[in-house]
């Protein structure tokens, strides 16, 4: 069995040729198709590969904590990827696209003010990652902010972008419990979620203070 270096993968893009790219669409969102070709693990190269990528770009989620309460801030708002399914209303944390010169965390900050109303005062990182690399570009950060729970209330969102956002606030058990049924179908606050159940002690002594 070949040991598994978790150090460093054997290839790099380096041995990726993008043979053409085009676009096929650009609207809110862009789609872009791509034929490359590839180094083979068993050596040589693939043959040209044609693939349609959806290009939205770097996002940033955050997941409102209060470690005084042991609350967590989740909102709920209509999502077009969800419209034909069981149910288009979905629960999740805050997010936003970052499409300015602003930082992950500044993103991350503004976007619980738009979407929350709560100010965050300390953030941690989680994890970074794509949710759908087979098709999409789209790459998150997930962090964790420090928030006051009583602050977060009423219904939020920009009118200009159409959004119409209500206002959870649940205990960090009752959150965790809906992870465990399902209730919960985005994958960065399913994360975030599981994160904090593993973390909440150290968050709580390091916030607290």
């Amino acid at each position: 069995m070949q040991q598994y270096d978790n150090q460093q993968h054997e290839f790099t893009p380096q041995d990726v040729e993008i043979v053409s790219k085009e676009t096929l669409f650009r609207g809110f969102f862009k789609m872009v198709k791509y034929t490359f070709r590839h180094k083979l693990f068993e050596g040589g190269w693939s043959k040209p590969i044609e693939r349609e990528m959806f290009e939205r770009g770097h996002a940033a989620a955050l997941l409102p904590y209060d470690p005084i309460r042991d609350e967590v801030v989740i909102v709920e708002q209509i999502r077009v990827g969800a419209l034909e399914h069981e149910n288009p209303w979905q629960y999740e944390i805050v997010a936003g696209i970052i499409d300015t010169d602003e930082s992950p965390e500044q993103v991350a900050r503004r976007e619980a003010v738009e979407e929350a109303g709560v100010e965050v005062t300390h953030v941690l990182p989680i994890t970074s990652y794509y949710p759908s690399s087979g098709g999409c570009s789209e790459k998150l950060d997930v962090m964790v902010g420090c928030v006051d729970a009583t602050t977060a209330k009423g219904v939020h969102g920009l009118d200009y972008e159409g959004e119409d956002i209500r206002v959870q606030v649940m205990s960090r058990e009752q959150a965790y419990q809906l992870v465990q049924q399902g209730v919960f179908e985005n994958g960065a606050t399913i994360i975030a979620l599981q994160w904090l159940q593993l973390n909440y002690l150290d968050l709580q002594s390091k916030w607290k203070e």
